[in-house]
């Protein structure tokens, strides 16, 4: 007499059930990496500010104006900004005698699509020499993608 043997594979049952399971939580899990992704790419924008920020702040505080990139003295490269920045690129705006905004803008390719095409700035007042998230700019990024310091 044979002896009867266990069964050796998963149930057509058993496969759909994790098959389902695997789509409700890549449903789940997407969405949430990509904000996390834009956000990480919004840290390292304010990161990149913050460091031509010192550079802006020294300028401001020597020259009494905030630079405007208009003329030769002014120039990104004289102010510390990098000449190829991944992700987006670089603008200063002086608004008045010792204020004025640097502006991120993401590229429309290479970032996250919540974030392309996207403004990020920082904007010094001229009274006490303070810097601040600034939301005015056109298309800024929305603020559950801010860093925590910019809220």
């Amino acid at each position: 007499m044979k002896k009867r043997q266990g069964q050796k594979g998963f149930t057509l049952i058993e496969l759909m059930i994790v098959v389902a399971v695997i789509g409700v939580l890549s449903a789940i899990a997407m969405p949430q990496y990509q904000k996390y992704v834009a956000k990480a790419e919004v840290a390292s924008a304010l990161a990149t500010l913050t460091g031509v920020k010192t550079n802006v702040e020294a300028y401001a505080v020597e020259n009494g104006t905030f630079p405007d990139g208009s003329s030769t003295n002014q120039t990104e490269a004289d102010l510390g900004v990098p000449n190829s920045i991944p992700g987006g690129s670089i603008e200063f705006a002086a608004a008045s005698t010792g204020s004025g905004t640097i502006t991120f803008t993401f590229d429309s390719s290479g970032v996250s699509t919540l974030i392309t095409g996207k403004k990020f700035q920082l904007a010094r007042t001229g009274t006490d020499g303070s810097w601040a998230c600034d939301g005015s700019a056109t298309t800024p990024v929305t603020d559950d993608l801010l860093p925590k310091n910019c809220k």
